[in-house]
């Protein structure tokens, strides 16, 4: 019997002071995926949370709710029953060359290389059979003519050798936009990497025009942020939240969380985007 997985993908900040293209994905079998939903519902009606949830609305007033969201969101990560990726580019590694096409395409060949690699899903079959993947991407930033080729290249990899060898298929009509009020896991997954990015490119550290010290809603991201660390650290206990999580390839598919700094293979070291004592 066929398994279904269901994968849901977010992007965040292309540009940043040190990192950018951060991507996240949430992963979830349709075994679990009732469960996982509900709990999560569950705990924003507990915490009258109503609205959307979204790193950008972190507030004083909010920041111990949003804590507790995430205790809900980790505990189904540290349970296997939902998977965490984040992926992101750094900007002291560049890239020796790129064309045009490449250039104008970056947004979707990084995306693409996300999906095909983040979780392993060529691994995922070894054991429990073949298996179909189900995507929602969040709105994607750009023109319906773009994302439409994006999703088909995205369905070609079920063509690809890997995929074809583990027996995953991406049926196109299985590939969809949505929006991320109408889905808990994404909300989630965008506190999660945004808080990323917030770490990242030093956002903690920002001060208001002419204060001396930090504004309430940075400190509540800060401890929104310190706590998700510290969750991902109960999982692993040397993580670094700036590069990629290690071990064998794959511990991409069976790790419940896990970072990837995407390094291009053209490599070329950019000295003025080095981090400043």
């Amino acid at each position: 019997m066929t398994r279904e997985l269901i994968l849901y993908c977010d992007e965040s900040d292309i540009s940043g002071k040190h990192f950018a293209n951060f991507y996240g994905g949430a992963l979830v079998e349709s075994m679990h995926l009732n469960e996982v939903i509900e709990t999560l519902l569950a705990s924003k009606k507990q915490l009258h949370l109503g609205a959307e949830i979204k790193w950008q609305k972190i507030s004083q007033n909010y920041a111990g709710k949003y804590i507790e969201l995430m205790d809900t969101t980790f505990s189904l990560v540290a349970a296997g029953k939902l998977k965490l990726r984040i992926m992101f580019t750094q900007n002291y590694f560049g890239v020796s060359q790129l064309s045009a096409a490449q250039r104008e395409n970056g947004f979707f060949l990084l995306y693409y290389q996300f999906v095909k690699h983040a979780f392993g899903l060529q691994f995922c079959t070894q054991e429990l059979g073949p298996a179909r993947l189900r995507i929602y991407f969040d709105k994607l930033p750009d023109t319906d003519a773009k994302c439409l080729a994006f999703k088909a290249v995205v369905s070609g990899l079920s063509q690809s050798p890997a995929f074809e060898r583990a027996r995953v298929t991406i049926a196109r009509d299985q590939i969809a936009e949505v929006d991320s009020k109408n889905h808990v896991i994404l909300q989630c997954l965008d506190v999660v990497l945004g808080s990323m990015q917030f770490r990242l490119n030093e956002k903690h550290k920002t001060l208001p025009a002419g204060a001396q010290s930090k504004g309430r809603r940075t400190l509540a991201k800060e401890r929104v942020y310190r706590h998700i660390n510290s969750r991902i650290r109960q999982l692993h206990p040397n993580f670094n939240v700036g590069v990629s999580t290690g071990g064998h390839e794959e511990l991409r598919w069976h790790q419940p969380y896990r970072h990837w700094l995407f390094k291009p293979l053209d490599l070329k070291i950019r000295p003025e985007f080095a981090k400043r004592k």
